[in-house]
């Protein structure tokens, strides 16, 4: 077995950091060390590509930061071959996906680089190991949303910071700039379950048609959204899966928070209400553009894992069927009423 090298070395010197698979996310991520003086590679879809090059990246978000940086400040490409040299490789990209990049990494990259897959699916790492066996490799996990708002430009939308698997050398440091908080965590598949059980409520905002921070100043849908919630977690206690959340707050306080009246929860929940007025869920803008969601990776392997640990997850079906109609009809989001997601049988 191949030795796993740190990349401790490559860190000590001016760092090239690359972004495999430049999502809006990855864009905005870039971006931003891009602006801290790194060199920065962006290997992006032919889209992305075309308008960095001709509008450079504009970065705004709900607190009113704004920072642009010329196309001349990235290295630009829609070539794999542009990885290499890279000191660092940040991967954005789903598990299925991941597959696929592995080997395109791989025959790229040298053994002392350093790749972060910023997935909050657990499943990526795996996928990467056997592409990169001599490679520092890290799971690392992005906790607030991106959306592309065209020519260039990325706005976040949320609060939140980068986690990242704790190892030699301080990879977060290096990768932290005033806008971007990184920490390097010993305990990353738990915050990445915990990732997944606020993930669901991007079905539930989908199907609402309505901004985030009203879908969750809204009692009704809190209490649907805190009913999914213990679904959630009685399947993955049943599955061995301990979510955390990385903050202070415990988890189990989550859904008991969710049921307060609105003003009660709107001191409680604090940071979760940083956002923007307009800010919706990734899977509300997909429905909006017509894209294929994320709702399998989410509900639908809610489902799927409740099934094998005998746990039923009903209002977890309702939301994938919901939704996946939705994607059928192609019509935007359907802006459905939360008693539409609920059955007699549940509580109020």
């Amino acid at each position: 077995m191949r030795k796993r090298r740190s990349c401790a070395t490559a860190l000590a010197s001016k760092t090239h950091i690359a972004v495999a698979r430049a999502d809006a996310v990855g864009c905005f991520i870039g971006g931003l060390l891009a602006a801290a003086g790194h060199r920065v590679t962006l290997l992006a879809p032919r889209q992305t590509a075309v308008e960095i090059r001709a509008h450079g990246l504009t970065l705004t978000d709900f607190g009113g930061f704004a920072q642009r940086i010329s196309a001349d400040e990235l290295t630009i490409s829609e070539d794999a071959a542009c990885l290499a040299g890279a000191d660092i490789i940040l991967v954005r990209a789903g598990a299925v996906e991941m597959a696929a990049l592995g080997a395109e990494i791989a025959a790229q990259v040298a053994s002392a680089a350093c790749v972060v897959p910023l997935a909050s699916d657990p499943e990526c790492i795996d996928v990467l190991q056997p592409f990169l066996p001599a490679q520092d490799l890290r799971a690392g996990m992005v906790a607030f949303q991106v959306v592309a708002m065209g020519q260039g430009c990325f706005h976040r939308e949320t609060s939140g910071e980068v986690f990242i698997a704790a190892g030699a050398g301080d990879l977060a440091q290096t990768l932290a700039t005033p806008q971007l908080v990184v920490r390097e965590v010993d305990n990353i598949t738990n915050l990445q379950w915990g990732r997944f059980l606020i993930l669901l409520n991007d079905g539930l905002n989908a199907l609402s048609g309505l901004a985030l921070p009203v879908q969750l100043r809204d009692r009704a849908w809190r209490k649907l959204l805190a009913a999914q919630w213990r679904e959630g977690a009685a399947v993955l206690k049943a599955t061995g899966i301990t979510p955390e959340l990385g903050t202070t707050t415990p988890i189990g306080l989550i859904p008991w928070a969710m049921q307060l009246p609105s003003g009660l929860f709107a001191r409680v929940a604090g940071p979760l209400l940083d956002m923007d007025a307009q800010a919706r869920t990734a899977m509300a803008h997909d429905l909006i553009a017509g894209r294929a969601t994320q709702i399998d990776q989410l509900q639908g392997r809610m489902v799927k894992m409740g099934r094998a640990a005998g746990i039923a997850t009903p209002i977890s079906a309702r939301v994938h069927e919901l939704v996946k109609l939705a994607e059928v009809a192609a019509e935007g989001v359907p802006n459905l009423p939360v008693s539409a997601l609920r059955s007699p049988q549940d509580p109020p």
